[in-house]
């Protein structure tokens, strides 16, 4: 789960991380009274989208007046904002963030993940803030420092002083940064997240260390912990899709494929869509019903397949364990009478019960593919879909 900027700021407030002060809009006027509660000559008028690189794309503007606030805010407010993160299609700017202006010594980069190999929490920090990460590793790596972070004694004091040090946060302002990165680490903990990252981190003109950007993302697995995070969380910067299916308990993602994907498991789920790029073809989606997928949720995975319309073909691959193959074998049945599926149907199953799974499908009188194997399925999905 994404948050906006604004939202992210709030939380790491709360953990004694220095932001400069700002606040969320919904319209230009309300955005010139915050620019005007907020005082000062110089305010930061922000897009608040769940993508990076606004600034680039036009979603970052410094005013300088009120009526630049006014002018700016008009511009940003409503635009598809189009940035390397959102694609071709941009986003509609709902939300605005009026911030004060600061006066700007040097910028960062602070970044916090998951490191699943090592099974820690892995704090980046650059010296190069204000860029797109990806491009400081491939151009310049040897200025990117990594600090895996024991989770039974979290940031040390040690441990945020030499990142600090190493990317040059001069010694007056030392006290400052190890306060913020461990803040950082405290929030990153406590709230589940799966990505903190600030972009950049400022040195200001009076020697401060302040986060003037900030992006967080949250565990879907761990939201059931924090109902003032899942609060947050903005329908309109996410697909209808991804909504629906959340309502059902699957797990979606579209693509821009032509050929749908309906699986168990989410490792099984991306070897489904390796073997069909392998053979020639595009995935449509990924879409994991999980281990006990019924007759009403197979009919909902359908329906928001069908709603791709580029869609040409479905693939259902179904280990059955857990979940048993006849019965999976009857909610495909039920599913494809009841949305009237018009396009090929490829199934193929193994496991418990697969024998009578494949009687009940091929009892049906529907037109469905069988396939032995996941090679065999791709293939014929692959060429039903072309």
């Amino acid at each position: 789960m994404k948050i906006h900027e604004y939202q992210a700021k709030e939380i790491l407030r709360k953990y004694n991380v220095t932001t400069p002060t700002g606040i969320a809009c919904f319209s230009v006027n309300e955005a010139v009274q915050a620019a005007q509660q907020l005082g000062g000559e110089v305010w930061a008028v922000k897009a608040q989208i769940y993508a990076g690189g606004r600034g680039k794309g036009g979603g970052v503007k410094v005013a300088k007046s009120l009526e630049e606030v006014r002018q700016y805010a008009g511009k940003i407010l409503n635009m598809r904002l189009i940035t390397h993160q959102t694609g071709p299609e941009g986003q509609i700017v709902h939300r605005l963030f009026i911030e004060q202006g600061v006066q700007i010594e040097k910028e960062f980069y602070i970044g916090m993940v998951v490191d699943r190999g090592h099974q820690r929490v892995c704090l980046m920090a650059s010296s190069e803030g204000g860029m797109e990460i990806e491009k400081v590793a491939a151009e310049t790596p040897e200025k990117i420092y990594k600090v895996l972070i024991d989770p039974l004694t979290g940031l040390s004091q040690q441990q945020a002083e030499e990142v600090a040090q190493k990317i040059g946060i001069p010694k007056h302002s030392l006290s400052d940064a190890v306060a913020l990165l461990q803040g950082l680490y405290q929030a990153f903990d406590e709230t589940d997240a799966s990505l903190l990252e600030i972009n950049p981190l400022v040195l200001t003109a009076g020697h401060r260390v302040m986060a003037l950007d900030a992006k967080m993302n949250f565990d879907d697995n761990a939201l059931f912990r924090h109902p003032e995070i899942v609060a947050l969380r903005d329908l309109d910067e996410e697909d209808p899709i991804e909504i629906e299916a959340s309502k059902h308990e699957l797990s979606y993602i579209p693509l821009d494929g032509n050929i749908g994907c309906l699986v168990n498991g989410a490792g099984l789920a991306m070897a489904t869509m390796d073997i069909i790029k392998l053979y020639g073809g595009n995935p449509a989606n990924f879409l994991d019903v999980g281990g006990g997928a019924t007759t009403e949720k197979v009919t909902e995975a359908f329906k928001l397949m069908l709603r791709n319309p580029k869609l040409q073909g479905i693939l259902v691959n179904i280990f059955g364990g857990i979940m048993k193959c006849d019965v999976i074998a009857q909610g495909i049945v039920a599913a494809a009478r009841d949305v009237q599926l018009m396009v090929p149907l490829v199934v193929r199953l193994e496991g418990t019960n697969v024998n009578l799974g494949k009687k009940i499908l091929a009892d049906s009188g529907l037109k469905i593919i069988s396939a032995d194997n996941m090679a065999d399925a791709a293939q014929k999905a692959v060429s039903a879909a072309g």
